[in-house]
């Protein structure tokens, strides 16, 4: 060190290191993204293995299964989707069934296929109304148990109708306050929740713990559309930083309005999730 002052040059920048390494916190990658294929819907009914494997090729890890006119898994018998993911390294760690008198054919083929989760996509009755929502949760607690019996957790997967009101209570929050937690998980779609005018951050604060599925999906300026991942006016970033309280497990990417074929619209989103820090 030639003087004191030059020591006092290289002291203070180390100091100075030193602060902003404190207060910095290492920006985060995005992890554990799926994608729900209902935002392949025509290519799985044509060619399913061949659509999943251009998935894998894209990077995609985790899959998420949809209902289809061919059934659960698109014209495959669960043994058969098992295999095929296996094959392709991929996790069919999801899928969504309606909700009829084969929901336990459902829980059967999710446990034969190896899925960890299995989704009603929609309520079992129609009514905007506080006690058909309460019925639901009825209905859902019972349909927890059943999975449960099969190794199998049930969730929930919303659209916009369910942040409606009656008298003043929000319909989603009725149906979260009255079905049990350990039984019922939520899959909430960010998207159609903050359509809706909801705050998932909210929903993370008040019900910690009960959203270990995501949908994400950006949503045009000037329209109620999902749209690819950086041409809308969804704050992703900002639902990332919230993700500890909602126990976030999988996030699927669901894009229902598509303007270009549907594995070019998932190879740009998943691209740019890649390349997102939070």
């Amino acid at each position: 060190m030639k003087n004191r002052r030059d020591f006092l040059k290289v002291a203070g920048g180390a100091t100075l290191l030193s602060v902003l390494g404190t207060g910095m916190t290492k920006a985060k990658k995005v992890k554990n993204v799926g994608v729900n294929l209902f935002s392949l819907r025509e290519p799985m009914g044509l060619d399913p293995v061949g659509t999943l494997t251009e998935l894998a090729k894209i990077g995609y890890k985790i899959i998420e299964s949809a209902p289809s006119a061919k059934g659960n898994y698109y014209g495959l018998k669960p043994k058969e989707i098992k295999q095929v993911m296996q094959d392709l390294g991929l996790i069919l760690a999801s899928g969504h069934a309606i909700i009829n008198a084969d929901w336990q054919k459902s829980i059967d083929e999710a446990a034969e296929a190896g899925q960890e989760f299995l989704l009603a996509p929609m309520l079992p009755t129609k009514g905007q109304t506080v006690d058909n929502y309460k019925k639901a949760a009825e209905t859902f607690n019972k349909m927890g148990e059943a999975c449960k019996k099969s190794g199998v957790t049930f969730g929930f997967h919303n659209g916009i109708a369910e942040f409606e009101k009656e008298n003043g209570q929000v319909l989603y929050d009725v149906l979260l306050d009255n079905t049990d937690a350990a039984l019922v998980k939520m899959e909430l779609d960010l998207g159609w929740a903050m359509v809706a005018g909801a705050n998932p951050a909210y929903y993370f604060e008040k019900y910690t713990g009960r959203f270990p599925l995501w949908h994400i999906k950006d949503i045009k300026k000037d329209k109620d559309e999902s749209i690819e991942f950086g041409k809308g006016k969804i704050d992703f970033v900002a639902m990332l930083k919230k993700q500890s309280k909602s126990a976030m497990k999988y996030m699927f990417v669901e894009q229902e309005h598509l303007t270009q074929p549907a594995i070019d619209t998932m190879s740009v989103n998943f691209n740019y999730l890649q390349k997102l820090r939070y």
